[in-house]
């Protein structure tokens, strides 16, 4: 298998010497990577590459070369680890089984259950149908499956059924100096842009001297404000959860519109807007900006860009208390008709593919809110976009 991963990256242009492979082999020998897939990605790549530019064909060669090994870890020890222990009481339903397990009845009957099995429940339950525990198909707990519930103490979701989610995450931010594949976005962004001359004449009009010099027998410099991208616009980034899968395209977004607009200001939210945004993910519990802060500072000229793939609980928009990580106090559909009804060039960018948008209920009501001005996060989608809210 690492002669196939040698011979491969040869084949595709990689300049891979024998020194190297049996470097890495020796590597190997002394155990260097363990029993860890990822580490000997890393150690491979280290030994194997020596210019960055091979980086993006050493990766698809190696992902093809090991394509559907799995990754192991200690396997010679004698102890299981408690995440292997735990996932033991993980409940794997086969479709027919969760067609059978009915949810109780909607937002309301599912508050007002939790709140009553928190009151009587006493210890860990696992496997249960009721209580809050693991493994089991009650709508309360984690690492089970019910078709609307609470999820309580799990770190990501598996099946994505869950109306509420009981824990603190934390969130990375947009990296807006990521370069790679932002030209493309560049080139769509600049549909939007307006030029104006502003502000004091300190740019040399050339045409304009060479008349005037003409005329007047004389030099007479003739000088004119710079153009400038007078466009100024409102970006709102959808950040965790669903979105941990798109980061890299939202990166290279916000680096393109930072290039492009002179005028722009950004903040971010989780699902759907409610009655705070923020800018830094790692204080967003401490350094909240109100919403109204927001709208009444920005004033309506400036064109608003949601960046979300709007995959949620329905509730989350449509009922008060529904979003996942606080108590609003207004459902998510109230502050987005405020913000489109102050800003009336809004669109809202969605990077999950437009095929499976029927099929997500939130994602229809997002839709509708936006009076159908969804575009996908796609260079078709931006340049649709872009032309909306140019018109």
């Amino acid at each position: 298998m690492f002669y196939t991963l040698f011979s491969e990256l040869r084949r595709v242009g990689v300049p891979v010497s024998l020194k190297e492979y049996l470097l890495l082999l020796e590597a190997m020998s002394k155990n260097l990577a363990g029993y860890h897939l990822t580490d000997f990605y890393y150690l491979a790549r280290s030994a194997l590459v020596k210019d960055e530019r091979h980086l993006d064909k050493f990766d698809q060669v190696f992902s093809h070369v090991f394509r559907g090994l799995e990754y192991i870890d200690e396997i010679m020890t004698a102890e299981l680890p408690d995440e292997w222990l735990k996932a033991l009481t993980e409940k794997f339903l086969t479709e027919e089984e969760k067609a059978e397990i009915e949810s109780l009845g909607g937002w309301d009957k599912i508050m007002e259950e939790l709140q009553k099995r928190l009151e009587e429940q006493e210890k860990r339950h696992e496997g249960g149908s009721k209580a809050i525990g693991t493994g089991g198909t009650s709508p309360f707990g984690n690492s089970g499956y019910n078709p609307e519930g609470v999820r309580i103490g799990q770190q990501e979701g598996r099946h994505g059924k869950a109306v509420k989610v009981w824990d603190k995450r934390e969130y990375k931010n947009l990296d807006d100096t990521v370069e790679l594949g932002t030209r493309n976005i560049k080139v769509a962004l600049r549909r939007l842009r307006r030029f104006a001359r502003e502000g004091a004449p300190t740019e040399l009009a050339l045409d304009d001297t060479i008349r005037a010099t003409a005329h007047q027998g004389y030099l007479d410099l003739i000088f004119r404000p710079e153009r400038h991208n007078t466009v100024k616009v409102l970006l709102f980034f959808d950040v965790g959860g669903s979105m941990d899968p798109h980061i890299r395209l939202c990166e290279e977004l916000f680096s393109a519109a930072r290039t492009e607009f002179k005028h722009m200001e950004y903040f971010y939210f989780h699902n759907c807007p409610y009655e705070f945004v923020w800018k830094n993910n790692r204080r967003r519990h401490s350094e909240r900006t109100d919403m109204w802060e927001v709208l009444h500072t920005y004033p309506a000229d400036y064109k608003v860009i949601f960046v979300g793939d709007a995959t949620m609980s329905p509730y989350e928009i449509t009922y008060p208390g529904g979003s996942v990580e606080h108590w609003n106090e207004e459902p998510g559909a109230v502050w987005m008709d405020r913000i489109t009804s102050i800003y009336d060039r809004a669109v809202w960018l969605n990077p999950t593919p437009e095929r499976y948008w029927d099929s997500t209920p939130s994602i229809q009501i997002a839709k509708q809110l936006m009076n159908d001005r969804m575009f996908g996060l796609t260079l078709d989608g931006l340049d649709g976009a872009m032309k909306e809210l140019s018109k």
